[in-house]
């Protein structure tokens, strides 16, 4: 028996790739990887708004400021979370978009970054109102007229700071999900209920920026499409086919 033959003997087959068996399935792990980072967004940046609110909702909360601060600051950390997060989703959507999705990606990719920027922007002025609190009380223990509003300020600056960086995140998320929904990367019609979402949301955010306060209720459909969105990658993730598309 010649080396030729036990070499032909003990090849693999030429449809097994060696070591493919353990190598990883990619689709599934950039799937759950994404839905990780969504859950993890909502949870951090939920509790760091609800231990901010918990501070800065209450009447002359400035002139208790000293004994908060350590809340407000956790919250206001918690609230940056986020920036590691959204980003870190956006570069994992690259191999899953592929070459044909590359401007896709790139287009919501740029829109996480403004929104990323704006949360920090937000969170700052959240976090100067700990030293404007030092001076919101004159010796008398009244109010300091211009301590109350510039801390007042410091929490609008952030309510329009979130607003704009929800505008950029609904920007880059409708420019996903319409390519998602063409290529079939998820279902049509789960594709076609975060489009709707997304533009409902932005149209609340736009109004509130010019004082109509319907964002809460505007934000519904869309957070329910990112809630869902984790579990339906966890379990079933992108649609095999559309996944990762060179052409």
């Amino acid at each position: 028996m010649t080396d030729a033959t036990l070499t032909a003997d003990f090849a693999l087959p030429a449809n097994t790739a060696r070591g493919s068996e353990a190598k990883p399935d990619r689709r599934m792990f950039h799937s759950r990887v994404i839905g990780a980072l969504f859950l993890l967004g909502f949870l951090f940046y939920g509790t760091g708004m609800a231990l901010v609110s918990s501070v800065v909702g209450a009447p002359d909360f400035l002139k208790t400021i000293g004994t908060h601060q350590t809340t407000l600051a956790l919250g206001a950390v918690l609230m940056l979370l986020p920036i590691i997060t959204d980003v870190w989703r956006a570069v994992v959507y690259f191999p899953v978009l592929g070459k044909a999705g590359r401007s896709t990606a790139l287009t919501y990719f740029g829109g996480q970054i403004i929104s990323v920027v704006m949360f920090f922007v937000g969170v700052l002025s959240l976090l100067l109102i700990i030293p404007i609190g030092q001076h919101a009380v004159d010796a008398t223990g009244a109010s300091v007229d211009w301590a109350t509003a510039l801390g007042s300020l410091m929490v609008q600056s952030n309510e329009y700071a979130y607003q704009i960086s929800q505008i950029a995140l609904t920007f880059g998320a409708l420019s996903l999900w319409f390519y998602g929904y063409r290529a079939r990367l998820i279902p049509r019609a789960f594709a076609a209920w975060g489009l709707i979402g997304y533009v409902i949301h932005m149209g609340g955010c736009i109004a509130e920026l010019f004082g109509v306060h319907i964002g809460m209720t505007t934000m519904i459909p869309g957070a329910l499409f990112e809630i869902t969105l984790p579990f339906w990658l966890f379990f079933k993730g992108f649609n095999a086919e559309a996944y990762g598309k060179s052409v």
